[in-house]
């Protein structure tokens, strides 16, 4: 692609931070905004919106639960990968033991 972002490999840190991030959009990436969270046992990330975004949840390491209200609880762990349409309240439970790192991959929807 002429004059955007190139190729490139990214650390996903070591996961001493709650939080990493990895791709913040513009001039980062075209659309892509994605971040590596560490939970600790029983944490979680808190009730959010996707809001116009789509988001890709991805375990890196431990097992935990997407909530969505309305749904049952959806397992994910290293193997799986979870699925947010834009306008979703949703929450990521650690439920596992030691830590559970997630990468997430976020994309504006431009429909």
């Amino acid at each position: 692609m002429e004059d955007g972002p190139g190729s490139r490999a990214i650390s996903l840190g070591d996961g001493s931070a709650r939080y990493q991030p990895v791709l913040e959009g513009p001039p980062d990436s075209i659309a892509l905004h994605s971040g590596v969270v560490t939970l600790e046992p029983g944490s979680s990330v808190g009730m959010h919106s996707t809001k116009g975004w789509e988001e890709l949840i991805t375990v890196l390491e431990g097992q935990g639960e997407l909530v969505v209200p309305g749904q049952d609880p959806l397992a994910i762990k290293p193997g799986l990968a979870a699925y947010c349409p834009p306008r979703t309240d949703h929450d990521v439970e650690h439920t596992g033991s030691g830590s559970q790192r997630d990468i997430f991959v976020v994309t504006e929807v431009m429909v």
